[in-house]
């Protein structure tokens, strides 16, 4: 588990379980990949989230190419993909950047 100065930490398969599964908050992974550009435009979007939301949401982040175990078991097939977990279960899933306002409007529900 590595934590960025961002407040997104990333997670592996070896800590999937733990980190997101576990948690006593809703989790949003950010299913990502070093090479993809639209991942690094939402990289700032989600540390300015992570630092506002963390009383109701933490945000972590999972590297597709060397984590490809949580990556398939979880479907994923684009990146970034944004998998929003609670109670252990996958219970919203948005595919593609977007603007903090937008995200934060398709999180509504999550956070509420």
């Amino acid at each position: 588990m590595t934590t960025h100065t961002t407040g997104v930490t990333e997670v592996t398969d070896a800590d999937f379980g733990a980190e997101v599964l576990g948690s006593g908050l809703p989790v949003l992974v950010k299913f990502t990949a070093e090479w993809c550009g639209p991942c690094r435009q939402l990289k700032p979007v989600l540390g300015a989230l992570a630092e506002e939301e963390a009383a109701r949401l933490r945000i972590v982040e999972v590297d597709v190419d060397r984590n490809p175990g949580t990556t398939v078991r979880y479907g994923v097939l684009a990146t970034p993909t944004l998998m929003v977990f609670r109670d252990g279960k996958p219970v919203k899933s948005l595919v593609g950047a977007r603007p903090k306002r937008r995200l934060l409007e398709e999180l509504e529900d999550v956070l509420a």
